[in-house]
């Protein structure tokens, strides 16, 4: 059982930002929480870390949960990190752990859930509280979307579809909010790679500031609407980000949706502004086009 591999990136190859904090700035301290989740989290976590590789800028420790038969062997002491990157969708967590992951956020702690983290603990109100839509039925929550006008539409609960998506496709991610810190100079329209877009998501949905949506298509078995793709919530004095970017499942070959520069920029940026620090990550002039994605090379 590997729990707490310390990972320290200091090579600058898969991310291709340009970084503007100065040379003697601390790297940011991440934890990354994987074990379990109906995708392939072993090779999502893979490919999360490679994106993150960047010199003196993200030093990221991992944390695989353990069997359930041994989850009082896991412990976490959560305040010797900035942020929390999310990468599980499996078991209810011990208390200990998720008591420990509230605290931190509440007294300034960040938290990034990536894809299907957001599918995650139906039945923890605090966590369906803190990420706000969720892969829930019509009756698990509220659902945002935005119309052809560009209105932010509530749905009630009960009311409509539930969560789901179509084919896997590239697809144009719009900026809702450009003057926030992690959108600030992202283009306005950019197509992301092949990836699998969510639709009706569900929850509280509560003090949340939507940052990017994108057209689910019903031609690739989507809603028909522009469905929420990254957004974030304050709790405390921290705040959450979640983006439902980022597919993969088991036994699948494409990795472009995780290798994506816009994704790659989009994460880098979110665990800086979750964690409450400046976003000193700049826009590459490889990030995508509206007309053409833009991949990272494997190594």
């Amino acid at each position: 059982m590997k729990n707490f591999v310390h990972v320290l990136l200091l090579v600058f190859a898969l991310l291709p930002v340009n970084l503007l904090a100065q040379d003697d700035a601390k790297p940011l301290q991440v934890l990354l929480i994987d074990g379990q989740n109906n995708h392939d989290w072993e090779r999502t976590t893979e490919q999360l870390l490679e994106a993150l590789a960047s010199a003196k800028l993200f030093d990221v420790t991992v944390s695989t949960s353990p069997t359930k038969e041994n989850w009082d062997s896991w412990k976490i002491d959560f305040s010797k990190f900035d942020v929390v990157l999310n990468n599980y969708y499996g078991d209810p967590w011990p208390k200990s752990i998720g008591d420990g992951l509230l605290a931190f956020i509440a007294k300034g702690g960040g938290l990034v859930n990536v894809h299907a983290a957001n599918n995650a603990f139906p039945n923890w109100a605090e966590f369906n509280q803190i990420t706000g839509l969720l892969w829930r039925n019509p009756m698990g929550g509220d659902r945002l979307y935005y119309n052809d006008d560009g209105k932010l539409i509530r749905e009630p609960r009960g009311e409509g579809i539930g969560a789901g998506h179509g084919s896997k496709h590239p697809f144009v991610v719009k900026v809702r909010d450009p003057n926030h810190p992690i959108m600030n100079g992202v283009p306005n329209e950019w197509l992301h790679a092949f990836d699998e877009l969510y639709h009706g998501q569900r929850g509280p949905a509560k003090n949340m500031t939507v940052l990017s949506s994108a057209y689910a298509d019903k031609e690739k078995g989507g809603s028909g609407k522009h469905e929420p793709m990254t957004w974030f919530i304050p709790y405390g004095k921290g705040r959450v980000v979640t983006t439902v970017l980022g597919h993969l499942w088991k036994g699948q070959k494409e990795l472009d949706g995780l290798r994506c520069v816009g994704f790659h920029t989009i994460l880098g940026r979110s665990l800086q502004y979750a964690a409450g620090k400046a976003v000193t990550i700049s826009i590459p002039d490889n990030f995508p086009t509206k007309e053409k994605v833009s991949i990272v090379s494997a190594k």
